[in-house]
């Protein structure tokens, strides 16, 4: 197979779409993204823009007639065009029927009841009105976790009610699933891919540190600072998990482990992922590579560290809204070990994800103390703002 003759669809011109198409571009495979402006990050590095709504029936079933293969890089896409497309012979990774499970948390976690697979407690309300029945019948207690069934991500959707007056100020509508209020020691993820000859391969687990106001990945290390058996069940435990659904493509494994040393899982994304970017420069494959060899069933690359990392997620500051500008970028770039990656949006918002900085060096330690001093340094800011500490 010639995969240069192949041409690859991605629903999604966002950073993923845009590193997925970096990544095809080594390889000079044909990609075309479907989205909604070409001055979305993906617009000016992939083959070929098609401008049209991916949750949109007629738009995802017109783009994915045009392709061989169909890919995403967000779950909240059209999935009924996408089932009409496999019957009619375009090969699409995630398939959509485990695309529905997934982008469904309720669905999700019954999944991993059903499978067998260790997930925190949880039950199913169909809205805010049952939740806060439940616990005036007193069948649900605080505190809990509260997850909107769709449509949440980065760190939306999420919310943790802890007493009654979090229920006023707190407390999401809609359709949700309640979890248990886990006893969280840490939080890892394991990147893992799967071809279609059912070759899988787990990157290492990465230890991922929260920004607390926004619920957002804040830094990053890998290797995580667990021991060498809590490694190897988080990769065992991805494996599991991807060979129950039964993906081809990358499959993002975030996990609890607990204080009495239990791995749990929290969710999971079909796709390329913000706790795989730091592959790009510390592993011998990146995960954008690994999922086009995985959706393409090509042999899966080696998943090694070159070396210890940290990743930075570049968030907008709080008070900056508007045409975008990064302070402290010369200084960062004269750091030993230091790779910036921008991810070209045009206007910033607070806690938007604008880009990362990932630090390479002989060990996590290291690589921290260089990781913290960018966080200090550069600042996403809005143009003709000025940025005070």
């Amino acid at each position: 197979m010639n995969p240069t003759t192949i041409k690859t669809g991605i629903l999604g011109g966002g950073q993923l779409g845009k590193m997925l198409a970096l990544a095809a571009h080594n390889w000079d495979l044909d990609t075309w993204v479907l989205d909604q402006d070409k001055s979305f990050p993906a617009g000016p590095v992939c083959s070929h823009f098609v401008t049209g709504n991916f949750k949109d029936f007629e738009d995802v079933y017109a783009f994915g007639k045009q392709v061989d293969v169909l890919t995403i890089e967000i779950e909240h896409v059209n999935t009924d065009a996408l089932h009409k497309l496999a019957a009619e012979g375009v090969k699409i990774h995630p398939a959509p029927e485990k695309l529905n499970i997934i982008k469904d948390k309720g669905l999700q976690k019954q999944f991993y009841a059903d499978q067998g697979l260790p997930t925190s407690s949880f039950r199913l309300y169909s809205d805010e009105k049952e939740v806060r029945k439940a616990l005036q019948d007193g069948s649900l207690t605080f505190p809990f976790v509260q997850k909107s069934r769709t449509a949440g991500y980065d760190g939306r959707g999420v919310a943790v009610i802890k007493n009654p007056e979090h229920l006023e100020s707190r407390l999401l509508s809609g359709p949700c699933v309640i979890e248990e209020l886990v006893d969280i020691d840490k939080e890892l993820a394991v990147i893992v891919a799967r071809n279609e000859r059912g070759e899988v391969k787990s990157f290492p687990a990465v230890e991922m540190i929260f920004n607390p106001v926004a619920n957002l990945v804040e830094f990053l290390s890998c290797p995580a600072n667990v021991s060498r058996e809590v490694e190897e069940a988080a990769e065992q435990l991805a494996v599991r998990t991807i060979e129950a659904y039964g993906l081809c493509g990358l499959l993002a494994v975030e996990l609890f482990l607990t204080k009495s040393g239990e791995l749990l899982i929290n969710e999971v994304a079909p796709r390329p992922h913000n706790s795989g970017h730091h592959t790009i420069d510390s592993c011998y494959t990146s995960q954008f590579e690994q999922h086009l060899r995985a959706i393409l069933n090509l042999p899966l690359g080696s998943t090694e560290m070159k070396t210890a990392s940290v990743m930075v997620n570049l968030l907008g500051e709080e008070g900056h809204s508007g045409p975008v500008a990064y302070e402290g970028m010369e200084q960062c770039l004269s750091m030993k070990g230091v790779n910036v990656h921008l991810y070209g949006k045009k206007e910033t918002r607070p806690f938007r994800k604008m880009g990362h900085v990932t630090v390479v060096a002989d060990s996590v330690a290291a690589a921290f103390d260089i990781a913290r001093r960018v966080k200090e340094t550069l600042k996403v800011i809005s143009r003709g703002v000025e940025f005070k500490v």
